[in-house]
């Protein structure tokens, strides 16, 4: 493996790790019982970066950046649930 593939590697799993990292969050609200200290701006500025990155990586045919990003708007999206639930 050459040094761009194992770079391209750990970027993307990185980019997985950093898509399911609003689970973090989630767990934290739904132990609480409460959003109140969650920005919904702040999620919703998250999901245009996520989508921009996914349209990119469609347009380039970029697995790393296709996969990362789709996890990260599941990942989102359930996050978002639960924090409007528990507002």
């Amino acid at each position: 493996m050459n040094a761009t593939t194992a770079l391209g590697v750990a970027a993307a799993t990185f980019g997985v790790a950093m898509g399911l990292s609003p689970l973090l969050q989630l767990r934290r609200v739904v132990l609480r019982g409460s959003s109140a200290d969650v920005s919904v701006p702040y999620l919703a500025v998250l999901l245009v970066g996520f989508v921009l990155w996914l349209a990119y990586g469609i347009a380039l045919a970029n697995a790393a950046l296709i996969v990362s990003n789709a996890v990260a708007i599941a990942t989102y999206a359930v996050t978002t649930a639960a924090v409007l639930r528990f507002r």
